[in-house]
C-alpha cells in the first residue's frame, strides 16, 4: 500500500530490533525515513544492513537530552510521526545503573513532547512503554484498568514517560500514544536478551563449544511475542483518527524453564546442561505476566495468533540459517 502524500517518520533507537523491522515497514509504505543516533561514531547499524535498509534511511545525530538538538531536528524534518524506541531497555543493568536510566528515560520524552508543543507542530508520537511498568499485579490479564506497581528502576523511568505521554495529549491536546510493549524477540535481538542467549548457547553447546547455560529464576513466566509483527501495532496506533494507549502483546505467558527446555530438546542437548545462577536472580522479581490485547485487536485491526513455540520455531531457523 501506497500512500497518496510521502509521509516523513523519525525513529529514535533505529539501531535496534524494533527500529529495524519498523523502518522495513514504514519504507513499504512510502515513508521517507529519519533515525537518530547519539553518534555517528559510535552508530551501529547492523540490524538494518541485515534487512538491507541502511541505504535508504538518513540518519542523523540527535542527544534526546540536549533540548536545543531536539528544536533543530524538529524544525529540519517537521515530520508527520515520531516512533521512540530509545531507552536504556535492560532491567537488569537499571538496577546497577538507576539513576542513568530513569533519567535518560524520562527527560528524553519530556523533551520530545516540549519540542512538538513548542514549535506546534502536527507531529503524532509513539512511545515505547514496557509491561514492567505493572510488575505486581493483583489479576491477570493486565489490562488498562491494571494499576502500575515497577518492582525496578527501568519499570519507574518507563512508568513516568507514560503519564507524560498522557499529560501532554491530555493538557496539550499532542496526539500522543502508548504502545505497552511486552517481550518481543527476532533474530535482530541482542545477544544479552534471555530467548536470544538461550539459542545460542544451545547453538554453541551443540557444536561443543560451550559446557552449559547459566539462567537465574526459569520458574517465572513472561508473554512473549514475535517482534516483526509487533511493529505492526507500532504503526497501526499512530493511523488511527483518536490517540489512545494500547498493550501490545499475546495474550498468554509461559514458563522461562519452557522455553530453554524446548530449545534444548530441539538441539538434542541434554538438560543437565542447564545450570541455575543466584548471580542472575534479579532483587526483585515479577512471577507472571501476560496482557490483554483485544483493544489493539479490535481497534487497530492489529491481527497476532503465534505461540510462542511457533516463534521459537523461527528463531532457531533464522538463526541456523545465519551461523557460518
Amino acid at each position: 500500500m501506497n500512500l497518496d502524500k510521502q509521509k516523513t517518520a523519525i525513529i529514535s533507537g533505529i539501531t535496534g530490533q524494533d527500529g529495524a523491522y519498523l523502518t522495513k515497514l514504514l519504507l513499504s509504505k512510502n515513508y521517507t525515513v529519519i533515525g537518530l543516533t547519539r553518534s555517528y561514531t559510535n552508530s551501529k547499524i547492523k540490524n538494518l544492513e541485515y534487512l538491507g535498509l541502511h541505504n535508504l534511511v538518513t540518519i542523523e545525530e540527535c542527544d534526546l537530552l540536549d533540548f536545543s538538538s531536539l528544536l533543530k531536528l524538529f524544525t529540519k524534518f517537521n515530520p508527520d510521526e515520531f516512533y521512540n524506541l530509545g531507552a536504556q531497555s535492560s532491567v537488569g543493568l537499571s538496577f546497577e545503573q538507576p539513576i542513568g536510566t530513569i533519567h535518560y528515560n524520562t527527560i528524553s520524552v519530556l523533551n520530545i513532547l516540549e519540542a512538538i508543543r513548542i514549535l506546534k507542530l502536527n507531529t503524532k508520537f509513539y512511545q515505547a512503554s514496557s509491561s514492567e511498568m505493572y510488575g505486581k499485579v493483583n489479576h491477570l490479564p493486565i489490562d488498562d484498568k491494571t494499576p502500575l506497581h515497577p518492582l525496578s528502576p527501568y519499570a519507574i523511568s518507563k512508568a513516568s514517560a507514560y503519564w507524560t505521554v498522557i499529560n501532554y495529549r491530555e493538557s496539550y491536546g499532542i496526539y500522543g500514544v502508548n504502545g505497552v510493549l511486552f517481550n518481543h524477540e527476532s533474530y535482530l535481538r541482542s545477544n544479552n536478551f534471555f530467548v536470544k542467549k538461550v539459542i545460542i548457547s544451545a547453538l554453541e553447546i551443540a557444536t561443543g563449544n560451550l559446557a552449559y547455560l547459566k539462567v537465574g529464576n526459569i520458574d517465572i513466566k513472561r508473554d512473549f511475542g514475535y517482534a516483526p509483527d509487533y511493529v505492526d501495532a507500532m504503526f497501526l496506533s499512530l493511523q488511527q483518527e483518536k490517540a489512545g494507549d494500547y498493550f501490545i502483546c499475546s495474550g498468554n505467558s509461559i514458563y522461562l524453564r519452557d522455553i530453554v527446555e524446548y530449545v534444548f530438546k530441539k538441539f538434542n542437548i541434554p538438560l543437565d546442561k542447564i545450570v541455575i545462577d543466584p548471580h542472575f536472580f534479579r532483587p526483585a522479581e515479577i512471577l507472571d505476566l501476560y496482557g490483554d490485547n483485544q483493544k489493539a485487536k479490535s481497534d487497530l485491526g492489529w491481527n497476532y495468533s503465534k505461540s510462542f513455540y511457533e516463534v521459537l520455531d523461527l528463531l532457531i531457523e533464522e538463526e541456523l540459517k545465519n551461523q557460518k
